[in-house]
């Protein structure tokens, strides 16, 4: 793909495979016999759909940083190099059956399940046409099945145990997935969430998104142990994965889903990833005192979309077909930037952060019919 020196993290600038990153990003699907099956049932169409979205992830973040260096915005909160779990395990869940509560670095999860680009972009401008009416820059659509963030970290997980109890109830075929940072794991919210979650045999996927720190605090501060071991305690069973590599996601998340539609209760899934940059824009250098540069270095050669195109291409994908897929992806991003600028005239009137508009328990009701 093309690089951004301007907006990309320095170690994907001049990126080029590792040989040995090349080996392993094969050899990690086909160790085991259950991920490989469904990894070599894929067509060509289903991995330039995940190759797209990846796309679409990393440069919806390239437009947002470019906002911010050119004072259109004072802060993003970005995914950068984490793009493979959220795109992994939005996949392997079926869009207008399937609900997901997303963290704020999943947003490539809100145009997976069918929000256009331009409404992304809108929450972030807080304008009167954005999917908050300006309220909040934590944007979903429940009509999509997208339960917009919660800045608290660890809420999503009662909330998706409460969205998979009702399909329980109702006897539904369905999934709500969530996303929770290691951080988050020491939450009450999200150890009452998931204490609930298998008792009651809901069915809920959690996917740890382990990259290595907690706003500004290294995993090895915050928690001891194996936190792919993390889901024991709770009696969930888990699928460990690599994080930056998008098809190991997937199929471990595909499997998750299975146990869930089968009916045996909740499932996670483990990725280790890695935050290249700040918790957000503001604080990327502080970002780069709390790890050695080594860190960054090894991350940085694990690009999640730079190894996945040299996986395409061994699989017959030709380069030209992955620049056109680009091409198409950069004019998507570019239409929808102009569209959600275009916006910037319509401000929230102020007595609309009263809701107006909104009848008494119009926002519950909306859920509530979303998840029957």
């Amino acid at each position: 793909m093309r690089r951004f020196p301007a907006y990309d993290p320095p170690e994907y600038v001049d990126w080029v495979p590792d040989p040995d990153l090349v080996a392993a990003y094969h050899q990690r699907l086909e160790s085991d016999e259950d991920r490989a099956g469904l990894v070599a049932g894929l067509d060509h169409a289903f991995l330039l759909g995940l190759y797209r979205d990846l796309l679409r992830t990393r440069l919806h973040d390239v437009a947002l940083k470019r906002w911010v260096r050119t004072g259109v915005l004072s802060k993003a909160w970005l995914g950068t190099g984490e793009e493979a779990v959220t795109v992994g395990s939005v996949a392997a869940l079926e869009p207008g059956r399937d609900v997901v509560s997303p963290m704020i670095r999943n947003a490539g999860a809100l145009h997976m399940m069918g929000m256009p680009l331009a409404d992304m972009f809108r929450g972030y401008l807080a304008t009167s046409d954005s999917p908050s009416r300006g309220r909040d820059f934590h944007i979903g659509d429940i009509g999509l099945g997208i339960i917009q963030p919660i800045s608290h970290m660890g809420t999503s997980v009662t909330i998706v145990t409460g969205a998979a109890l009702a399909f329980r109830y109702r006897s539904e075929a369905r999934v709500a997935l969530t996303w929770v940072g290691d951080g988050a794991t020491r939450t009450g919210a999200c150890h009452e969430g998931l204490s609930v979650a298998a008792a009651q045999k809901v069915p809920a996927v959690f996917v740890l998104q382990n990259n290595q720190v907690a706003l500004g605090t290294r995993i090895d501060q915050h928690s001891m142990g194996d936190p792919a071991r993390w889901p024991e305690m709770y009696g969930i069973p888990a699928w460990s994965c690599d994080g930056n590599n998008v098809l190991d996601v997937w199929a471990c998340t595909s499997l998750a889903v299975r146990r869930c539609l089968r009916g045996e209760g909740p499932a996670a899934v483990v990725a280790e990833t890695f935050r290249m940059g700040g918790h957000a824009t503001h604080d990327e250098r502080e970002a780069r005192e709390i790890f050695p540069d080594e860190l960054f270095r090894e991350w940085g050669r694990r690009d999640p979309i730079g190894l996945f195109e040299v996986y395409l291409e061994r699989r017959g994908v030709s380069h030209d077909r992955l620049e056109e897929v680009e091409a198409g992806v950069i004019a998507e991003i570019e239409a929808a930037v102009e569209e959600a600028l275009s916006s910037r005239v319509r401000v929230p009137a102020p007595e609309g952060a009263l809701y107006e508009g909104f009848s008494e328990g119009t926002v519950l009701v909306g859920l509530e019919e979303r998840l029957r």
